[in-house]
């Protein structure tokens, strides 16, 4: 079927990402059906300035600069709360947010006023939800939660100009000036017909999922003393050492191989354990297969370390996380690619959003040796990323920020972190809403014309 046939279906074949379009099958072995949706008209409900698609922490910064520099903006957001990997799938843990000054230094300042960041790094998450959900709201950010992107249009020119959306509402039209991809994934781009990269250049590869969990029933006295705990006493990996030790004397190899407590508060952490390997982030059945045997690890782990007794006799998972951590999606072509030799070199630009200082930190992609993690031989100096690799270099009105932006899969290993997330998505924010309200494209827009507000 041609794409102009599916468009006049209301379908497109780039916005399918599905094995019936990408490779003809459903499962090995069976041949893929294929089901002729009847066309039907669909309400455009909004037509605002700026539209910002994923409300993680790159779009809730994306949005809130935008709103903030006098643009209409509407945030949406697939899952029941904003925050994305740090509410939703409860990460529990600030990386690479020092020094980076704006939105990320409000967060941290409300976080503080609340006493719900129990150290530099640690927080929780059900604080962080309400923080973040009244920043938008203070900032006039209108936000539309459990609804999500499923096909984008762009006119004659390759401008980006409608999205459809589906939700408990039904199926609904949006347009917009500026459009930013904050979903991780790169599922905006994607659906608008942008090229992307994914995975290891040579094996194809994706870093693995990892379930959290939150733990009550122990405490922060006994997991001090006990050194399974970053403390001022123990050495920079130890307290993960010890721990994976810990789990062994159980009967169980954890699947990560530095599994990790994050103190919340003094009777409740948070634990990362789990790695999902050879899981396709872009692949909603092994999303769904990662899910539940994660699930499953984690449970299975705190209920023997309950067992076992001793500091462990009341321990009890509270929670685990409504949205697996993934590391890597699509990395959707900009008009710059951040290269393995930026990080080397620490290149400099004149348009740069945000200086990035995280060592490269790629999790083991097959699950063999220690399971952990490593910099692949790459040391980073600190470096830019510019501007140009968070616009899209094939459709106009579409820019990127957080995790999908223009990068190669070494660069993407460092800059990935959430600290970086929201610098990228306040810098994306405010150009997007300059473009729209001076009726210009992103790539238009210099950075100098914003970095001031």
């Amino acid at each position: 079927m041609k794409r102009r046939d599916l468009l006049q279906l209301g379908l497109a074949g780039a916005f399918l990402p599905t094995s019936l379009v990408r490779g003809g099958e459903l499962k090995e072995g069976r041949k893929a059906s294929v089901f002729h949706e009847p066309a039907r008209q669909i309400t455009v409900i909004e037509e605002v300035d700026v539209m910002v698609c994923g409300g993680g922490p790159a779009g809730i910064a994306a949005a809130i600069a935008a709103a903030r520099s006098g643009a209409k903006t509407r945030l949406i957001e697939f899952h029941g709360c904003l925050g994305g990997i740090w509410t939703a799938g409860l990460l529990c843990n600030l990386i690479e947010h020092e020094n980076k000054g704006g939105i990320m230094q409000e967060i941290l300042d409300a976080l503080n006023r609340t006493g719900a960041q129990v150290s530099a790094t640690n927080y929780d998450a059900e604080v962080m939800k309400v923080i973040l959900d009244q920043l938008c709201k203070s900032a006039g950010v209108d936000v539309r939660l459990h609804t999500r992107v499923v096909a984008a249009y762009t006119d004659s020119k390759k401008r980006l100009e409608t999205i459809v959306t589906e939700s408990q509402s039904g199926r609904e039209a949006w347009r917009a000036k500026t459009f930013i991809d904050t979903t991780g994934n790169g599922d905006l781009a994607a659906y608008a017909g942008c090229s992307f990269d994914k995975g290891h250049p040579r094996t194809g590869l994706i870093q693995p999922f990892s379930m959290m969990a939150i733990i009550s029933g122990i405490t922060r006295y006994d997991m001090i003393r006990s050194n399974l705990i970053k403390h001022e006493g123990i050495t920079h990996s130890q307290h993960k050492i010890n721990l994976r030790e810990e789990i062994n004397s159980i009967g169980m190899d954890p699947s990560y191989g530095m599994p990790t407590l994050f103190l919340i508060r003094d009777d409740l952490f948070a634990l990362m354990a789990n790695h999902q390997y050879h899981a396709d982030s872009l692949n909603a059945q092994h999303i769904s297969d990662a899910t539940i045997e994660s699930r499953k690890e984690v449970n299975d782990m705190v209920d023997k370390l309950r067992k076992k007794g001793g500091i462990w006799k009341d321990a009890r998972i509270v929670a685990t996380s409504e949205q697996i951590g993934m590391r890597e999606g699509r990395r959707v072509k900009g008009l710059y690619t951040v290269s393995r030799e930026d990080l080397i070199k620490g290149s400099r630009f004149d348009d740069a959003v945000c200086r990035v200082k995280f060592a490269v930190d790629i999790h083991s992609l097959d699950g063999k040796g220690d399971k952990g993690y490593s910099n692949d031989g790459v040391r980073v100096k600190p470096y830019d990323i510019p501007l140009r690799s968070l616009i899209s270099s094939e459709v106009g009105g579409l820019m990127m920020a957080g995790r999908c932006i223009s990068g190669d899969f070494f660069a993407h290993a460092s800059y990935r972190v959430t600290g970086n997330a929201v610098a990228m998505g306040e810098a994306a924010g405010k150009v997007a809403a300059k473009a729209s309200l001076t009726n210009r494209l992103a790539h238009e827009v210099s950075w100098k014309e914003v970095s001031q507000t």
